[in-house]
């Protein structure tokens, strides 16, 4: 099994930064997994945010391109996502997702929040 854990959430003002981190633990979990982030708003499916994979290949939905990066640390089993420039409707639970195959486990995610 893995087990996912974020941090990192709360509310911001349009304009501003977050950083979410993801801590990935559990014997089944390796380097080899890719890792991502998805995101829920009120009322709406969720989405995918951006991607990792364990190669450092990364994959963004085009609203946050140019905003957000996605990075990840091997040593410690962490998945980070760099919000810059937050708008409103960034607000939503943003979950962390890690995958192998057809192998996937999300976290239960944390609230961003963005006041105009």
């Amino acid at each position: 099994q893995v087990q996912l854990v974020e941090s990192g959430g709360g509310l911001v003002q349009a304009g501003g930064s977050l950083r979410l981190s993801c801590a990935a633990s559990g014997s089944s979990f390796s380097s080899s997994f890719g890792m991502g982030w998805y995101r829920q708003a009120p009322g709406k499916q969720r989405e995918l945010v951006a991607t990792i994979s364990s190669g450092g290949s990364t994959n963004y939905e085009d609203s946050v391109k140019g905003r957000f990066t996605i990075s990840r640390d091997n040593v410690h089993n962490t998945v980070a996502l760099q919000m810059n420039s937050l708008k409103p409707e960034d607000t939503a639970v943003y979950y962390c997702n890690s995958y192998y195959g057809f192998r996937v486990y999300w976290g239960q995610g944390t609230q961003v929040t963005v006041s105009s």
